[in-house]
């Protein structure tokens, strides 16, 4: 399949996985409860079907409704070691890394042969990054267990993940040796080998891990994900359909479905395949990214603002979700809701000087021109003040004062620069100017401007489009 030795870095490896050891736990904590007697029975079959809500749950990520429902066990059941490690697994999934530590601690403390706490308490360091000491309870549990494949893989993927290739090829060797099918251990070497830039053993590895786990997602998966890198979009949707026929829940497999119908210009089979990504996990914000861009290029603004504003919630560090919030709000004419979402934008981008503009102009339209007056003398002493952006703001600083000076110099400094995308965006903002001062034929003129420059990637340009579309102004 893969016949050059050239191709390009692969994509790289799942940022997520689930946690099949809760999984495990589950099934292992069901049979932990004997049936001696009817209040017995009648005990454990609540317990069972506690456990098994909390089993969908995780499925669904909700982590905080599973949580509340060990508080509806019985407190003897409770109490015991197996329900109290499978509460902390489900903490430590949640982000509550404290109370899982405290909980997995103390039994092990109280129970140092107990295989199962260490490995909860190996999961809590892996999720609080601390991997020196998740490494020494690995390696705790190799010395009580010196064939234990779960600690052996886990070892591995640490190293693999601190790039120390040399010893976590070591540890899934250990662990082919003694299980040649550990699905584990083929996909950590296909790894090793698509990082060392060696596809085609990376390829033999994971054809060897779909003949081992045919009714398996995972090898396909990984396996779409080595021919996506590689070039071979098609390749790697068969992979991926086949993935999504065995597991139709797994967030990233509908991720990277969506993306590669995304490469090969599928828009549509894309959108449904993100939105599908996000019906199964809400919370997780990559997908939103997509569904809010393709929603927005095939003219679903309503949908594509409302995605913004999720993603904007869930990813606040993202300020793209907020210039996307902003410039709908904008398209709405919701200028103080459009105002308040440039200025998070530009308190996070501090050097792009156009969404201080954007904040300004939303600004005198929510509230009044003298509004941003202080903002914008801020704004101004961030640029060189010899640019061509530093006179733009001095305009709009000017016009919060009602001095309207500076029209002729900048329709000067406009015609002369030389930067296409910099006099694009300055004759956007020169139309936005004349729009605000209620000249509509001048702001017209120069609205007609920007869109003949053609620089359809430019953040205005949308807001471009609607206004001229508003006004009847569109060639078409």
């Amino acid at each position: 399949m893969i016949t050059s030795s050239s191709s390009p870095v692969f994509a790289d490896n799942y940022r997520m996985k689930k946690n099949f050891f809760i999984i495990g736990l589950l099934a292992a904590i069901i049979l932990v409860f004997p049936v001696f007697s009817v209040q017995a029975q009648t005990s454990t079959a609540s317990t069972q079907t506690i456990l098994e809500q909390i089993s969908r749950l995780l499925g669904g990520y909700n982590y905080d409704a599973a949580i509340a429902l060990f508080d509806t066990i019985s407190p003897d059941e409770a109490a015991s070691s197996p329900i109290r490690l499978l509460k902390a697994s489900v903490l430590n999934s949640a982000g509550r890394t404290s109370e899982a530590r405290a909980i997995a601690e103390e039994i092990a403390a109280r129970e140092p042969n107990n295989i199962d706490a260490l490995f909860v308490l190996s999961a809590v360091e892996a999720m609080s990054g601390r991997t020196t000491q998740q490494r020494t309870v690995l390696e705790r549990i190799l010395s009580a267990d010196p064939r234990n494949v779960y600690a052996l893989t886990d070892l591995g993927a640490l190293h693999l993940q601190l790039r120390s290739f040399r010893n976590a090829e070591e540890y899934y060797d250990k662990v082919l040796e003694i299980d040649p099918s550990n699905l584990d251990a083929l996909l950590g070497k296909a790894t090793i080998y698509r990082l060392n830039r060696d596809p085609h053993n990376a390829e033999a590895m994971l054809n060897q891990a779909v003949r081992y786990h045919p009714n398996n997602a995972a090898p396909y998966h990984e396996r779409a994900r080595l021919y996506n890198g590689a070039g071979f979009p098609i390749n790697a949707l068969d992979d991926l359909d086949k993935a999504k026929e065995l597991n139709s829940f797994d967030y990233w497999i509908a991720f990277d479905r969506g993306s590669t119908l995304l490469d090969l210009y599928r828009r549509e089979q894309a959108l449904e395949e993100f939105e599908r990504a996000v019906r199964i996990n809400p919370r997780e914000f990559m997908g939103y990214v997509y569904t809010a861009g393709l929603k927005d290029e095939l003219g679903d603004w309503d949908g594509a603002e409302r995605d913004y504003e999720i993603l904007a919630r869930l990813k606040p560090d993202y300020y793209f979700a907020f210039e996307g919030v902003g410039l709908h709000k904008m398209r709405r004419g919701q200028w103080a809701e459009a105002r308040d979402a440039f200025l998070e934008v530009y308190r996070q981008a501090p050097n792009e000087y156009f969404y201080a503009l954007l904040a300004a102009a939303n600004w005198m339209r929510a509230d009044n021109v003298t509004g941003p007056r202080q903002f914008l003398n801020q704004a101004m002493a961030r640029v060189n003040r010899e640019s061509i952006e530093y006179y733009m703001l001095r305009l709009y600083y000017d016009m919060t004062g009602r001095v309207y000076s500076g029209e002729n110099d900048m329709i000067f400094r406009i015609d002369r620069e030389t930067n296409l995308n910099v006099k694009a965006q300055m004759t956007f903002y020169f139309a936005l100017y004349h729009d605000i001062r209620g000249n509509l034929n001048s702001a017209n003129v120069y609205y007609l401007q920007f869109k003949e420059m053609n620089r359809m990637y430019l953040v205005e340009w949308r807001l471009n489009e609607w206004i001229l579309a508003n006004r009847g102004l569109l060639p078409y």
